[in-house]
């Protein structure tokens, strides 16, 4: 009987051989250096033939390494689509689906979708994970998660990841302790009051200043910045300010329910809200009924987008 490496041995020499070094290998493996570089070993070992050259200058794969990697890249991605598909057929273990939701779109409005997609779906549960941009993409590309929900900027590098468009989101002026006459509020009438905003590396706050820049060459000084919108929401309700947030999240909070507490900001600020994923994704098919339930279910607020996703 041929003797075969483990699962992990393949995965980590999926891992070197795409970002073709150890000391970034082992940090994307979780495990220490001379823990990974035993595993390459012992997996050469195992099938007799060197996969990686070694010097020190560095290393990279050898010819057959390079086979190993293109032939493994075809078939071990089957295997684990092979294996969840298994568990769903047998119903033995539930299949988990990772979401990471960008921070200011709060999680709380995906933890709503994944509750009720679960009661159609029991053999399926849903991890929500609240991050900012970087962390998000990351978590992404290095498959922590399967899924992303986030706001796009012009600037802002996805990589080669699907896009699945479900809705536009409408940014108001939430302001509770604020006396401000009528439903809406002028863009440059937010410079009056005090304005609370997310800290400059988030992507809101690099969104918000572009549309305020944009339409009156101005940006808000913030009276304080806080990392959440849960946080932000807090401090406007026992404040003198003002902040800008998704209508959406106030509503699935009962944030708006009463008069003169959210102003609708003119010029109209809309955000286009994606998912983003990976179609090589073993548990794709899964992933696909999640997505299209969200497409669904926000239908209504596409704003005439005629496409929905890129595949």
């Amino acid at each position: 009987m041929v003797n075969m490496p483990s699962i992990t041995e393949l995965e980590n020499f999926l891992i070197y051989g795409r970002v073709k070094n150890f000391s970034l290998a082992a940090d994307e493996a979780n495990v220490t250096q001379s823990a990974f570089s035993f595993q390459m070993k012992k997996l050469e070992k195992t099938i007799g033939v060197q996969l990686i050259e070694r010097s020190n200058r560095g290393s990279h794969l050898t010819p057959e390494g390079e086979f190993f990697y293109r032939k493994l890249n075809e078939i071990l991605p089957n295997l684990r689509a092979m294996i969840y598909d298994m568990q769903q057929i047998t119903g033995k273990k539930p299949l988990e689906l990772k979401v990471g939701v960008l921070t200011s779109l709060g999680d709380v409005l995906m933890n709503q979708h994944a509750a009720y997609f679960h009661q159609k779906y029991s053999n399926i549960f849903i991890t929500v994970y609240s991050m900012e941009k970087d962390t998000l993409i990351q978590s992404l590309k290095h498959e922590n998660i399967d899924i992303a929900s986030t706001f796009l900027s012009s600037n802002m590098e996805i990589g080669a990841y699907n896009q699945a468009f479900f809705r536009t989101d409408r940014i108001v002026y939430y302001a509770p302790k604020l006396s401000i006459s009528g439903k809406k509020i002028a863009a440059q009438t937010i410079f009056q009051f005090p304005f609370v905003k997310y800290p400059a590396h988030y992507l809101m706050s690099t969104i918000t200043e572009d549309y305020l820049t944009n339409h009156i060459h101005a940006k808000p000084q913030a009276t304080v910045q806080l990392s959440t919108p849960y946080a932000i929401i807090n401090y406007c309700k026992e404040n003198h300010a003002g902040a800008m947030l998704p209508e959406r999240l106030l509503t699935a909070l009962h944030e708006n329910h009463r008069p003169n507490t959210q102003y609708y900001i003119d010029p109209v600020f809309d955000l286009k809200t994606y998912l983003l994923y990976k179609k090589e994704n073993p548990k794709y098919h899964v992933m696909k009924v999640f997505i299209d339930y969200v497409i669904k279910l926000n239908k209504a607020f596409r704003m005439d987008e005629t496409c929905c996703s890129n595949g």
